[in-house]
Order: C-alpha cells, then structure tokens, then sequence
C-alpha cells in the first residue's frame, strides 16, 4: 500500500490552530482588558478583515458574502472603528504598544472604494497606532478590483505586498472553478500592480480543478511567471459542504483518483517554481529567492500577539483565541454581518477556544513542522522547558516511520520533500482529542 493510500493527503487546510470550528460560546464573557493585561505588547500583528467580494468562487468557504446594499461598507467601517477602539483602550499605555506587521484581508478588502480604503487605513495608523508605513502591510485583492485608484491609496499608504487571487490563467478552468474571470482581465490587473512598485507580488494559482490537466496547470504557473512574482502560493482545490461547489453535488469523500492528479501537479508545479528560482517555504508558499523579506505571511499565524479587527477574523492571546461566530453558508453570513454592524459594545469576547499550555505546545509543534525550515529542538525547549519528543513522540515517530520527517534524533525536525507534499493530512493528524472532538461537534451554517 503507497503512502498516499495509506492517508489522504488533503484532509484540512491548517493555517491556524485550533480551527475556528472548534471555538464556542464563552459563558464568562471575559474582557478585553482582562485577556490582553499580561500580554506582551511589543511585535503585535494586526488584521482587519473586509467580509465583501464581487463574487463567491465555487471553492470558497471563506466568511465573506456577495456584494454590499447601499450603506452597508459604511456601517461596516464605523463598527471596525467602535472595535477599535475598544481593542486599543484595552492595549492601555501606548508607549507599551507596538505594531510589527499588519494585514488586510476577507473577503476581499479591494471590494471597497479607494475612500474607503483610506478610512480603513486610518482606522489602522489612527485608531489602532499601527504606522503602515514602517511595518510591513499585506494586503488581498482580486483582479476586478485591482483598479488604479485602489492601488494609488494602498500603495502610498505603505503596503509592501499584494496577493492577487488568479487561480487559474486558462479561462475554462476559471469557469469550473466558479470564478466568472477573463485572461486579459487578470494581465490587464497585473500590469496595474507592477505599475504602482509595490514590492511584493503574490500570485495565487489552484491544482485539482476539473479538466486540469498537467499542461494547462504548466500554462498556468508559466503565464504567473512571466510576472516575476515575488511570491507564489499553489492551493489544491478543496470541495467543501456549503460552498457553491459543494452545492453543485461535488463529492466531499475522499477520492482517490483526485489525490493521485493533484498530488501528480504539486510535485509538477513544486518543481517547475524550484527550477526556476524560487525557494519552498511551505507546502503552499514558495518565494523567488532574491524577493526582499516580508513578516507577514504563513509564519505570522505562529505566534501569539494577534489582533484581528471584523467580523471575521481572529485574535490571539495566550490563553484565549477569539472571534465571532463563524458560518459558510451566505444567509447565516449576512446574520452575523448585521449583527456585528449594530454592536455597540465590542470590550467583551463572546466566542472562543481556551488555550492551555499542552495546547500551546502543539500548536507550535504543529505550525512549525508545516513550514520548511521546519522546528528548531533547541527553540521549542527554551519555550517549554522540554523536548518535542517528550510530549509528541508516538506521533513524531508515526510520521519518521512514514518517510515523511527526519531529524528525530537531531537539533532540528523536518518534513521531507515527501512529507511537505502531505502537510494536509500531517496537520491534521497532530490536533488534540479535544480540538477533533469540538470540530466534529460543530453544526456547519
């Protein structure tokens, strides 16, 4: 039996732990004052979140609704304010507090108007102390609305990286994908981009999408390269329940055939981006080798000291990660958007996941093993005052045995090549009982 059949390889996409499925109701409420008191104050990251697009892809299960009623990006502006400044009267003094990367993202924040871009900006520097300008700012669009005037106030603002979500330059698979988008549109996007000397160009691009085939996908990543892109991120395609492919009738079981042919493109595209000059940072993530370093990517997730601002994003502390209530489904997401937008009082979190220190230890395990330069033993023992094998050996060992991790009996633990290609099935397989438990619990809405 191959590995591959062994375990899926594309059970969960993991770019946060727990999963926001696992968070609940907190019945204490507790304060924002209270949660961010002993917090370290110093790195903060900071993420406002847009819950708008122009369309829904069919793959999306992202908290974002389609369009906006007139008024509404405005009422959405004046709650992100209300938020924060709650967040930032809980930081207290504000010589103790400092901004080291800040994000915008969604949904899609380019969905707002180049004024309503400058509000969100100000709501960062003004209301949050974050100086765009002297940190570094990520920010997502879509090829629609990466227009000029946009792009004019993002980039005097400060932002130092775009992502542009293209998924695919061969317009059938757009289409089959449910993401209604022409070619000359997406170079016409880029071309914008370039012009404005942003310095960091992402470029997202998708593997799985039916009819793909391994030369169209090469047509895909040579069409991105041509670009330069700085970065690139290669997503496999996930159907999920509630999404516009999902209701489509997709099947959600695992597929062996499909494993195989997105499996078969990882590794083309993988190797395709090394030979041409780019360096895998993650499974996902792979950057051009002479690209300037940027602090807010996958890694930002690692830490603790985040602050999200919007209905859908999420913050972490130490001992709490919060958020809103979560949905899909695009009735139970304009609920929950109105909801936030009459909230008056934004000082107490509702719901969360408590985190406790055997969480946090995996965690950390978990985050730094899905990145390729994998974990530093010497690191997670100054951290935690033991080593991974210590908590973690079974599972450690579970995955050496599969060809998938070296270094255990070194300073250093990583996946293999083989092992990163897995990091979707890896993910998974390190949650906690209590955090599976919780997310196969959730009620999906």
């Amino acid at each position: 039996m191959t590995t591959a059949q062994l375990t899926s390889p594309y059970q969960h996409y993991v770019y946060a732990y727990p999963h926001k499925t696992a968070y609940r109701g907190l019945p204490d409420r507790p304060s924002l004052v209270s949660l961010w008191a002993a917090e370290a104050k110093d790195a903060l990251s900071l993420y406002l979140h847009i819950p708008f697009c122009e369309v829904r892809c069919g793959f999306c299960n992202l908290f974002t609704r389609i369009g906006a009623p007139d008024g509404l990006t405005g009422a959405y502006l004046d709650a992100l304010e209300r938020q924060a400044d709650a967040v930032r009267n809980a930081l207290g003094h504000e010589e103790d507090v400092r901004f080291a990367t800040a994000a915008f993202g969604g949904g899609t924040p380019t969905f707002l108007t180049a004024a309503e871009l400058e509000r969100l900006c100000d709501i960062a520097e003004h209301r949050m102390g974050a100086g765009l300008r002297a940190i570094p700012l990520s920010v997502e669009a879509s090829p629609a609305t990466a227009t000029a005037d946009r792009l004019a106030v993002l980039a005097d603002r400060g932002t130092t990286r775009l992502s542009l979500g293209v998924q695919s330059f061969v317009d059938a698979e757009a289409r089959s994908a449910v993401r209604p988008q022409r070619r000359a549109d997406v170079e016409a996007a880029l071309a914008r981009i370039r012009d404005t000397r942003i310095p960091v160009l992402n470029i997202d691009l998708i593997y799985g999408i039916d009819g793909q085939t391994e030369q169209s996908w090469r047509h895909s990543l040579d069409a991105a390269l041509a670009w330069r892109p700085e970065e690139l991120y290669l997503y496999p395609l996930y159907v999920r329940p509630l999404t516009g492919l999902g209701r489509r009738g997709a099947d959600h079981l695992p597929d062996p055939a499909w494993d195989g042919q997105r499996l078969r493109l990882y590794r083309a595209g993988r190797d395709h981006l090394l030979a041409h000059g780019y360096t895998q940072q993650s499974m996902r993530m792979f950057r051009r080798a002479d690209a300037p370093p940027q602090g807010a990517d996958d890694y930002a997730c690692q830490t603790d000291g985040m602050i999200g601002l919007g209905c859908g994003a999420r913050s972490y502390t130490s001992t709490v990660h919060y958020s809103f209530d979560y949905a899909v489904g695009m009735h139970e997401i304009r609920g929950i958007i109105d909801d936030y937008v009459a909230t008056s009082d934004f000082s107490r979190v509702e719901v969360g996941y408590r985190m406790d220190g055997q969480e946090a230890r995996r965690r950390h395990l978990l985050q730094s093993l899905l990145q390729a330069e994998g974990l530093s033993v010497g690191d997670y023992r100054a951290r935690f005052g033991s080593a991974p094998a210590d908590e973690f050996g079974p599972e450690l060992h579970r995955l050496a045995d599969r060809g998938w991790l070296t270094g255990t009996d070194s300073t250093t633990l990583r996946l293999t090549p083989e092992g990163l290609a897995h990091s979707d099935a890896i993910g998974p397989e390190l949650f906690s009982p209590t955090v599976r438990a919780a997310m196969s619990a959730y009620e999906r809405k």
